[in-house]
C-alpha cells in the first residue's frame, strides 16, 4: 500500500483539535484533583513538558529566520540580473508597491473592523487569571544577527554580485540557501504541527481556548473577504489601464485562484496562472516573463493574511500597534517575502523575526498567530497568483510592442 500523505493543513487541524481536547482534560483534572495528588502531578508534568518543547521551538524559529533571509533573499536579488532592463524594474516596482498596499489596506480595514467583533485585551485579561506553566528547560539560543541586519547584508551582497564577478560568493550563498531551505522543509515545517499542538494544549489547560477559537474563525473570514476585495480593486485598476473588462478578466483567473487555494503555493501554480493570463489577452512574451517573476516577488494575498492575523492577535492581547510602526513593518516584510516562494509557509517564516523585533510580539503571540495563519493556508497563495494576472495586464499595455 502506498504511504498515506497528510497535508500540512490537515496536520495543523489535527494538532489544534487534539491539543485543545487534551488541554481541556488537563484543566478538568486540575479542578477535580488535589494539588498534591498523582493525577494533578502527572498532568502538570505533561503540560510543562509540552511548554518546554514550545519554548525551545520558538527559539529555534528566532535563530533560523535571519539565516533564511541571508540564504534565500540574497540569491533572489542577484538572480534578477541587470540585462532585462526597464521591464524588470517596472514589474518588481509594481509588485513591491502592490504588496505594501495590500498590507496597509489590510491594516486599515482590520483596525476599523475588529473592535466591533473582537474583545480588546481579551486574551491578556484571560491570561491574568490563568494558570502559568513554566518550562523545565529554557535555553537561550541567540540568532547570529537580527532580521534588519540580515536584510541589509542581503541587499549589499545581492546587489554587488550583479555588478562584480562574484561567482564564488554566489555559489556560497546559493548552497547556503539550499541548506537553510532543507532545514526548514525537513525540520521546522514537520515540527510545526507539534508546536501548534503544545501551544493549544497549554492555552486550553489555562482556560483561554474559547476566546482563541472564536477569534480564529472571525479572523479567517475577515482575511478571505479582504483578499477578494483587494483583487477586485487590482483588476479595476489593471482593467482600466489595459482597456479591458476588469470583471471578465477576474473571472478568467478563477482557475488559477482555485488551484492556488488547493495547492497552497504560488510557484506551483505558474502554468495555470500563465494560461489564465493568456486568456485575458496578454501577449505570450509578457506572460512568460511577468508570471514566473511575480510568483517570487508579489505576495499581496499572503501579506493580507498575515497582517489581518497579526492585528487581531495584537488587539486581543492588548498590544497597541500604531500605523507608523506597522508601515515600517510592512515595508520590510514586502522585501523579506522575496524568499517565501522557495519554502513552505515561507511568508510566515520570514515574518517571525519582524513580528518580534518591530511589533513586540512574544513567543506566545507568535504561536497563536501561526495557529490561525495555518488554519486555512490556501487563500493567501490564491490571492497572490490571481494578482499576478493583474500586474501582467498593466505591464502588457506598456511593453507589448517593445
Amino acid at each position: 500500500m502506498k504511504k498515506i500523505k497528510i497535508s500540512l493543513f490537515a496536520k495543523v487541524l489535527i494538532a489544534i483539535v487534539i491539543g485543545s481536547l487534551l488541554g481541556l482534560l488537563f484543566k478538568w483534572v486540575f479542578a477535580a484533583c488535589p494539588e498534591g495528588g498523582l493525577g494533578y502531578g502527572l498532568c502538570n508534568f505533561l503540560v510543562r513538558f509540552f511548554k518546554t518543547f514550545n519554548v525551545l521551538f520558538a527559539q529555534l524559529l528566532k535563530f533560523i529566520v535571519p539565516l533564511l533571509v541571508l540564504g534565500l533573499v540574497t540569491p533572489a536579488i542577484y538572480g534578477l540580473g541587470k540585462g532585462v532592463g526597464k521591464m524588470l524594474l517596472a514589474v518588481i516596482g509594481i509588485a513591491y508597491l502592490s504588496t505594501v498596499c495590500a498590507g496597509l489596506f489590510a491594516y486599515g480595514c482590520s483596525t476599523a473592523f475588529f473592535p466591533h467583533i473582537l474583545k480588546a485585551g481579551g486574551l491578556s485579561a484571560d491570561a491574568a487569571g490563568a494558570v502559568v506553566f513554566e518550562p523545565y528547560i529554557d535555553l537561550q539560543i541567540k540568532p547570529l544577527c537580527d532580521i534588519l541586519t540580515a536584510l541589509c547584508i542581503s541587499f549589499m551582497v545581492g546587489v554587488c554580485c550583479i555588478y562584480i564577478d562574484g561567482n564564488a560568493l554566489r555559489g556560497w550563498f546559493t548552497e547556503f540557501g539550499e541548506v537553510v531551505k532543507m532545514t526548514i522543509e525537513k525540520a521546522v515545517i514537520p515540527l510545526m504541527p507539534m508546536y501548534i499542538f503544545t501551544m493549544m494544549c497549554e492555552m486550553s489547560a489555562s482556560g483561554k481556548l474559547a476566546v482563541v477559537v472564536g477569534t480564529g474563525a472571525k479572523v479567517i473570514g475577515t482575511g478571505v473577504a479582504l483578499s477578494i476585495l483587494y483583487l477586485v480593486v487590482q483588476y479595476l485598476i489593471a482593467g482600466g489601464i489595459a482597456g479591458r473588462n476588469p470583471f471578465r478578466c477576474l473571472w478568467n483567473m478563477v482557475p488559477a485562484y482555485l488551484t492556488g487555494f488547493s495547492v497552497c503555493s504560488s510557484s506551483a501554480v505558474i502554468p495555470v496562472t500563465q494560461k489564465c493570463t493568456l486568456r485575458n489577452g496578454v501577449s505570450e512574451e509578457v506572460t512568460n516573463f511577468v508570471v514566473p517573476l511575480c510568483s517570487n516577488v508579489h505576495m499581496c494575498g499572503s501579506v493580507i493574511k498575515l497582517t489581518t492575523t497579526a492585528v487581531a492577535v495584537a488587539f486581543m492581547m492588548g498590544v497597541p500597534v500604531s500605523f507608523p510602526l506597522f508601515m515600517n513593518f510592512v515595508f520590510l516584510l514586502a522585501v523579506a517575502t522575496v524568499a517565501s516562494p522557495g519554502v513552505m509557509s515561507g511568508v510566515l517564516m520570514a515574518s517571525v523575526g519582524l513580528l518580534e523585533s518591530m511589533l513586540g510580539f512574544t513567543p506566545e503571540m507568535t504561536a497563536l498567530l501561526m495557529a490561525i495563519y495555518l488554519a486555512l493556508d490556501g487563500y493567501g497563495p490564491a490571492c497572490n497568483v490571481t494578482g499576478d494576472g493583474a500586474i501582467a495586464l498593466g505591464v502588457d499595455k506598456f511593453f507589448r510592442k517593445k
